[in-house]
């Protein structure tokens, strides 16, 4: 089994912090801070509509509209659908080289709260399709212009804006000299508790936010598979089945033959033999206590729409015993063009990987799986469990002072992920003490904003001139 680092402990040079400080402070004679403020549209850059185009070649067919229709809802709506357009664009500049576990879609939606093994709520990254070893300022970018795009999409004025993306990016630089300065260990066990988020919302926010605050922590803490399950099932003929609502929820009865649908519990078994093989064996006992019931086609998202994703009905002692998980098809990164490969023999693995070295503590049944899908194509996957106590900020009531604030936990958030697998001295280094890298990412995060509001208005003239479908999302 390939992991992201085969080099044998001992083997690596470790340098003092301050020799890797001075690393980080020699890059910007090459790379200086300010040349992120600079970027500009290529003469050269490809039409968004055809890089979509083309990414969407690779996916189910049926749902390429809806994906096109969620884009189209916004702005924000289409950055977060674009995540191999940006890719594109940050190739073409200079990088720092100072390489980290990229995430590689590290916009403000794909962070969130989550059940750790414990079962404390924690705030952390939590998407990790596109995650890749790369310059670290890339995730940085994406970070800081999702909050400007996210800004206008509330409405918020041009310089609360610009402050919000320089709190996301303070926080960013702030928190990495201080992982800099921690002991490893003490490093590695570093996380960010729910109870933590509330003390930081304290006096900068009035009474009622931390009340819609609190009411979002008991929202998530009651996502459970019980509530999946309620949700997403019904009982057919004595039996708990997933409901029908295509196109966001097909049951494989509607998708294959009756002989096919018979025989997919003992097809599934090698599936679930497959996956089970890549937890831990302690986790394996645990997968061994459900049985399969049920499977579905699930659209999940905006940007992963069309990939093949399904949910997968799993019950323990009795129908009142759930256990619901996600199986999301693993393509290949959207930073794979531009990067080194990645080294794992499937894109399931690769994304597990990069998960369990960004995030304090994972799913404990995250997983991976490469099989026959139904239409004889084989597919890489990674699997988890659908719900997990997951929550994200609700970006259509959100406030400026929260907005603000929550900035601030997603720069900390990404600084740490950044940390656990790169020279956080290196970077402390580079980004420095000043706000100059701040500023920069502020002044790009405005012209990447106004981009990407050019690309989102030339998907939609292609929606009226026919050049692609889209339906409502």
């Amino acid at each position: 089994m390939t992991t992201i680092d085969t080099v044998r402990p001992g083997a690596l040079p470790h340098p003092s912090v301050d020799d890797r400080r001075e690393l980080g402070r020699s890059v910007r004679d090459r790379v200086p801070r300010s040349t992120v403020a600079s970027w500009e549209a290529s003469a050269d850059r490809p039409d968004p509509v055809d890089l979509l185009e083309r990414q969407a070649a690779l996916r189910e067919p049926s749902l390429v509209p809806l994906r096109y229709g969620r884009m189209l809802a916004s702005p924000f709506a289409f950055y977060r659908g674009g995540a191999q357009l940006m890719a594109t664009d940050l190739a073409g500049m200079a990088n720092t080289g100072l390489t980290v576990q990229l995430c590689g879609d590290a916009h403000l939606a794909n962070f969130g709260v989550y059940a750790a093994p414990d079962r404390r709520l924690v705030f952390s990254l939590n998407d990790f399709d596109e995650t890749l070893p790369g310059p670290f300022e890339w995730d940085v970018a994406r970070l800081a212009a999702s909050f400007e795009i996210a800004g206008r999409h509330r409405d918020v004025d041009a310089s609360q804006r610009s402050k919000i993306v320089a709190a996301a990016v303070r926080s960013y630089r702030r928190a990495m000299h201080d992982f800099a300065s921690k002991a490893t260990l003490d490093l590695w066990y570093e996380r960010l508790d729910v109870d933590e988020i509330s003390e930081r919302f304290g006096d900068d926010t009035t009474k009622d936010q931390r009340k819609r605050f609190d009411q979002g922590i008991r929202k998530a803490q009651a996502k459970n598979s019980l509530r999946a399950m309620a949700k997403l099932t019904e009982v057919t003929d004595g039996q708990l089945r997933f409901r029908s609502d295509p196109p966001t929820l097909v049951p494989i009865e509607e998708l294959t033959t009756p002989e096919e649908a018979a025989e997919m519990p003992d097809r599934f078994s090698v599936v679930l033999s497959s996956y089970r093989s890549t937890l831990s064996t302690d986790r394996q006992r645990l997968l061994d206590r459900f049985r399969y019931v049920h499977l579905a086609r699930k659209v999940v998202g905006v940007g992963s729409v069309g990939t093949r994703a399904w949910v997968i009905l799993l019950v323990g002692r009795d129908d009142e015993d759930p256990l619901l998980l996600q199986a999301k098809e693993a393509q290949a990164s959207v930073l794979e063009p531009f990067l080194e490969p990645n080294g794992f023999e499937t894109n399931g693995e690769r994304i597990v990987a990069g998960q369990r070295l960004m995030q304090g503590a994972s799913d404990i049944l995250l997983g991976w799986h490469r099989g026959i899908g139904l239409d004889g194509v084989e597919r890489d996957f990674f699997v988890r469990q659908l719900w997990d106590a997951k929550g994200s900020a609700d970006l259509e009531t959100i406030e400026t002072g929260p907005l603000k604030i929550y900035a601030g936990l997603c720069g900390w958030t990404l600084a740490l992920a950044h940390a656990r697998s790169g020279d956080a001295a290196a970077i402390a280094g580079y980004v420095g003490k000043s706000d100059r890298f701040d500023r920069a990412m502020v002044e790009f995060a405005t012209r990447y904003a106004d981009q990407s509001e050019r690309d989102h208005e030339s998907l939609r003239q292609a929606v009226l001139d026919g050049r692609v479908e889209a339906i409502g999302g």
